[in-house]
């Protein structure tokens, strides 16, 4: 998640953003008008084939506050013109079909017209042209699955010289019907070949083929407005830059409990498995772990709120729909009507009640291992804290609980550990974390200096502030490593920029994502009154339907990422397209030229700003040319990089293909060879590490550590410490180690 929140609550408030949040707070800034030259809402325009999908008043207020909000307080300042309504037409139309196996070339040429009043549309919050062109979309959809199970009993030929191309982003949307259909016929035989190349007999591959094709056409059938608007507002959002996003309630909930690893509900992980919401995991010390009634692979049929509420059936319903129902404010009570594990679906469920209460996300927090290095005959102990995301409880905090989860409180805690077992360096391991909240990012910077600033961060106004590390205490004073990849970003450079910055930490990896901009998270139901009509419609009472009441933790709005500002490092550059450059450098596996702020055409530009006042309390310019020789001459022998240069050499090489055998003979000959190829180098990437090879079908021993990367890191860090740490200093006062 590449999103920096951009916490209010911080030690002062920032005089840039006042503004904002008064308006905020009152919900009295936006008049939302419609455009002066708006034009009349008519009805909607039926398209048979699809569920004619509307959106809803509530629907068009959101989006005209999103859109006022953006184009007055985002720190483009872009204005909603013709320009920018194409620019959202093309992206809407790739979020829809951007491999093009669904529309026709003549649905572009009808959807001509909307190009350029988009802009006006999200003004005036008008989503009717914005739904037809998705019930067109899923016209075309439904049809082309519909044609493909009609497809299905022919009889094809697998010894022919045909090809299917599968990736089609390149091509044209089809010209007419029959070439669509010429495609798809295609698909349906790559599909069948390779349920024929496991070994089953023909019919029950057929049989397999039409409940996976009819899987899609029901799922098509569940979708909803919700998520017509979550698709139409991703591409208006993501054209002005890529990192101010709407989240409709149900994303917004998830997005928030991603931010705090922890949420309030009964602590169970639920999927869905022919049409039954269906516990697949439960969270040790949880609810549903207490009751002791409820197990994986328990069927959940219906829910009730309260000891008294009704029951309401969610047999078919969609997961995120079933959670909402589900999750809710701790120490309220849910029951469930449960079909245990292997009971038939026509016996009586038993009814499970509990209390709801916060569930701490332990797997998805920092960790921390200890590897021991021998190196010149001596043994050294390294500390290796994994961080998956710069994450808060922002509620608990702000609420002045003394025990909130963060970041900055889980590494504080993993520290003294690793001191007690006297580890000599420390690695912080950032590869794929994607940022999250700045003032953890701020604070768990403050673990490793004393005082100073961290980061910078200008706003649209060009007012510069400086966010310090206030606190004196230093959790690690010892020698530290920072291990990164391009999928690190935000919140993540941030703190490697800061440590690079002073000195205070060697960093390893490969050029961070560069994600250089700050945003503020707007729960938009503190900002939009409803109407009168939508608060009837809202009741129940304008349609006589009675509503379904979630007790979750959903907003009834959703909420806006907003881009207000750019951070800056302390030394005045921008990690914007640019990210943070490694002292030693690692090989990518993730393609740089197609995951970074510098692939997005919306990002901003990488710019410069006056440094910081700041004391750099290390050196690491002498050391890390030597680090990276050393790290250099072990790659030249070690089979383990040799492999990963394979790896990175074949993943180069499938993503140029874009089409594939429809021959039985010549596919199996391609997929044994590439499954023999990867068995044979798994097990060498094994047995270079010191592990048995395994056979055919075993199954990787659970917690079996194979990360090459990190083990190379502990090693450079070792280097470092080999040499006597002479290249800088990293002296606190005594009694702070």
């Amino acid at each position: 998640m590449l999103v920096t929140y951009y916490a209010p609550d911080l030690k002062k408030v920032k005089d840039m953003f006042k503004k904002l949040y008064v308006l905020m707070l009152l919900g009295a800034a936006l008049a939302c008008k419609a455009s002066p030259n708006h034009r009349p809402i008519g009805p909607m325009v039926k398209v048979d084939g699809s569920n004619n999908l509307q959106p809803d008043a509530q629907q068009a207020t959101v989006c005209r506050y999103v859109a006022q909000l953006i184009s007055q307080y985002n720190y483009k300042m872009v204005e909603l013109n013709d320009s920018i309504s194409k620019v959202v037409f093309d992206r809407y139309i790739k979020e829809l079909d951007d491999n093009h196996n669904y529309l026709l070339a003549s649905d572009l040429q009808d959807f001509g017209k909307y190009k350029t009043v988009l802009d006006d549309d999200l003004k005036d919050g008008n989503l009717n042209d914005v739904f037809y062109i998705f019930n067109v979309y899923q016209k075309r959809y439904n049809d082309r699955i519909r044609y493909s199970i009609a497809q299905i009993d022919k009889k094809f030929d697998f010894t022919s010289n045909e090809t299917f191309t599968f990736d089609r982003d390149s091509l044209p949307f089809f010209a007419s019907q029959n070439e669509s259909d010429k495609v798809w016929g295609e698909r349906v035989k790559y599909d069948l070949l390779n349920l024929k190349l496991t070994g089953n007999d023909m019919a029950k591959n057929k049989e397999t083929l039409k409940k996976r094709y009819q899987n899609l056409l029901d799922q098509s059938n569940k979708l909803n407005n919700q998520d017509v608007f979550q698709i139409f507002m991703d591409a208006f959002t993501n054209a002005i830059d890529p990192h101010t996003n709407y989240f409709n309630p149900a994303n917004a909930a998830n997005f928030n409990i991603e931010m705090s690893r922890s949420l309030e509900g009964i602590g169970a992980t639920l999927g869905v498995v022919n049409d039954y919401v269906t516990i697949t995991t439960i969270v040790p010390g949880g609810p549903a772990d207490k009751s002791k009634e409820l197990s994986p692979d328990d069927r959940i049929v219906g829910v009730a709120q309260g000891k008294e509420g009704e029951f309401q059936n969610v047999i078919g319903w969609r997961i995120e729909n079933a959670i909402a129902l589900i999750r809710g404010t701790k120490g309220t009570t849910v029951r469930l009507q449960v079909l245990p594990k292997g009971s038939n679906i026509s016996a009586k469920p038993k009814v499970v009640e509990m209390v709801r209460e916060k569930i701490i996300l332990k797997d998805q927090s920092a960790k921390e291992e200890i590897r021991t290095y021998n190196s010149n005959g001596k043994t050294v102990k390294i500390g290796v804290i994994s961080i998956p995301a710069f994450y808060i409880d922002y509620n608990d905090y702000k609420s002045g609980n003394p025990n909130y989860k963060s970041t900055t409180r889980d590494v504080k805690l993993i520290l003294d550990t690793l001191k007690k077992a006297n580890v000599d360096g420390v690695v912080i391991d950032l590869r794929e974390n994607g940022g999250g909240s700045l003032m953890e990012a701020i604070d768990l910077s403050g673990l490793f200096i004393k005082t100073g600033p961290v980061v910078q961060v200008r706003d649209a106004q060009d007012k510069t502030e400086v966010d310090n590390d206030e606190d004196p205490s230093v959790s690690w004073s010892g020698p530290m490593a920072i291990v990164v990849d391009r999928f690190s970003a935000s919140a993540s450079e941030i703190f490697a920029g800061a440590m690079q910055d002073y000195g205070r930490a060697l960093i390893i990896g490969t050029q961070t994502y560069g994600k250089g901009t700050v945003q503020n998270a707007i729960d938009l139901d503190k900002v939009i009154k409803p109407s009168a009509l939508e608060k009837l419609t809202q009741s129940g009472s304008a349609s006589g339907k009675k509503n379904i009441v979630s007790t979750g933790s959903q907003t009834k709005y959703g909420q806006l990422n907003l881009t207000i500002a750019k951070f800056y490092r302390i030394s005045g550059n921008s990690t914007q397209h640019k990210g943070v450059t490694p002292d030693v450098k690692f090989p990518s596996l993730i393609p740089m030229n197609k995951y970074g702020e510098d692939t997005e055409p919306s990002a901003l530009p990488f710019d410069i700003i006056a440094k910081s006042d700041y004391t750099k309390v290390g050196d690491f310019s002498s050391v890390a040319p030597q680090l990276q020789k050393l790290h250099d001459q072990r790659m030249s022998t070690s089979d383990s990089y040799k492999y990963l240069e394979e790896d990175i050499a074949d993943f180069q090489k499938h993503e140029t293909e874009k089409t594939v055998s429809l021959n039985e003979q010549t596919l199996k000959t391609e997929r044994d060879a590439d499954e023999q190829k990867t068995f044979d180098r798994d097990n060498k990437k094994r047995v270079a590490l010191g592990l048995q090879p395994l056979a055919k079908g075993q199954t990787k021993p659970k917690h079996e550590d194979l990360d090459f990367l990190k083990i190379e890191a502990g090693q450079i860090l070792t280097d470092y410490i080999n040499l006597g740490g002479k290249y800088s200093s990293n002296t606190v006062p005594a009694g702070q180690q």
